[in-house]
Formats: C-alpha cells, sequence, structure tokens
C-alpha cells in the first residue's frame, strides 16, 4: 500500500473540492489523466458544462439525477440516490482496476463513510482495487478512522 498516493482534503470549511480541482488542473497539467467522482451534491448542469471543456485530461462524473443535494431530498428521493451513489462507487472502483487514470478524485466521498452510506469494507474494497501507481484524492468533512490507514497526506480546511 503506497500511502503518500491517498490525499484527503477535509474540514468544516468551504474550499475543499476547489482544492482538489485545482489539484487536479495541475496535474493535468503535467500530463496525467484525471477522473472526478462526485457524490451527493446533485446535478448541477452549469458546473458539469464548465468541467466538460477540461476534457479529455480531466474527466468529470456525477450519477446525481436529481438537482438538489442529497440532504434537501425527500427519503423517496434519497432511497434513489442511493441506488445512483452506488453505480457511482462501482464506477470507481472500476477505473481502479482498469487503471484508467493517474488521479482519481472522490468528492464529497467522506460523508458516504460518515452516513454508512458506504462502509469500512466498501472503502477497503476500494483501496485494494487500486495500483499502486494510482494516486486517489477523498474530500468531506470528517476522516473516518478507517481512512486514516491509507492516508498519506490530510488537509484539514476550517471555516474563520
Amino acid at each position: 500500500m503506497c500511502r503518500e498516493k491517498v490525499t484527503v482534503y477535509c474540514g468544516d470549511g468551504k474550499g475543499k473540492t476547489a482544492a482538489a480541482l485545482g489539484y487536479a488542473i495541475q496535474s493535468a497539467g503535467q500530463g496525467n489523466s484525471v477522473i472526478i467522482v462526485q457524490f451527493l451534491k446533485g446535478k448541477k448542469e452549469e458546473e458539469v458544462k464548465l468541467l466538460r471543456r477540461l476534457e479529455p485530461e480531466i474527466k468529470f462524473f456525477s450519477f446525481a439525477r436529481l438537482e438538489k443535494d442529497f440532504t434537501e431530498l425527500s427519503e423517496e428521493e434519497q432511497q434513489e440516490e442511493s441506488m445512483n451513489i452506488r453505480n457511482g462507487f462501482n464506477f470507481a472502483k472500476k477505473v481502479l482496476v482498469t487503471g484508467e487514470c493517474s488521479i482519481l478524485i472522490l468528492d464529497s466521498f467522506l460523508e458516504l463513510l460518515d452516513n454508512q452510506m458506504l462502509s469500512e469494507e466498501d472503502l477497503e474494497i476500494l483501496m485494494n482495487a487500486r495500483s499502486e501507481d494510482t494516486e486517489i484524492v477523498f474530500t468531506g468533512k470528517h476522516v473516518s478512522k478507517a481512512l486514516w490507514t491509507y492516508a498519506g497526506k490530510i488537509y484539514e480546511i476550517h471555516a474563520e
């Protein structure tokens, strides 16, 4: 396991996704291929259009079908989106198994662990799916104890 290839941007402040996106742009500029998979933030068409302009160096995926953030959805809508989240997780796992990119950014993934939408076993499966060469960046509010085991760099971003 290569801990220096696992980075986490966490905390209660704004800017975690922006930091990961900045890292993606910098890395793509150095010739790396980057895939971003976003969870829980809803389907934001304008943001997606902008990010699509960065292709093919940076590819962006969101499996959300509804525009609202997950926390704003009804219970029925949350159940539907939970299936989409599982699809996003399986896609991320496939990306790691196939070695499709140099850097995989999993935006808001930490909340999936916080809310037990994914388990520590799911995290272990994901981490075991990657090659030593693939870098993973996680964003979210809290770092689970399970993720501490894998992370080489953890950056905390706090609100002032």
